[in-house]
């Protein structure tokens, strides 16, 4: 079964860091692009970060300069360091992976359940 799972979520004050983790599993042969995505309540999932396979990262402006994204090819996991927090980053944070697996030809897109991050001023 090919899963992503996220971990590294939790309550962190204004102007603090937690960093998230997710790891992919199952019959997964390349990853292709990671990108973390986040919900906060009434709003609509957006784009936090991305990495390609290849190590080009993209940002959302309003996490530039405090967000790193990175991956582990080698342990098929992807990485946000979060720095300087704030209040409206609280949201429901999303790993999402483009996976090669044995029985697909072409990459399929994965989510993983969610990791809530709670910010406080």
């Amino acid at each position: 079964q090919v899963q992503l799972v996220e971990s590294g979520g939790g309550l962190a004050q204004a102007g603090g860091s937690l960093t998230l983790s997710c790891v992919a599993s199952g019959t997964i042969f390349r990853i292709g692009a990671m990108r973390w995505y986040r919900q906060a309540p009434g709003k609509q999932r957006e784009l936090v970060a991305g990495i390609t396979s290849g190590g080009r990262t993209n940002y959302a402006d309003s996490v530039k300069g405090r967000f790193t994204i990175s991956r582990d090819n080698a342990k098929k996991m992807v990485y946000l360091q979060m720095n300087s927090l704030k209040p409206e980053d609280t949201a429901v944070y999303y790993c999402y992976a483009d996976l090669f697996t044995y029985s697909s030809g072409s990459p399929v897109g994965y989510w993983g359940q969610g990791t809530q991050v709670t910010v406080s001023s």
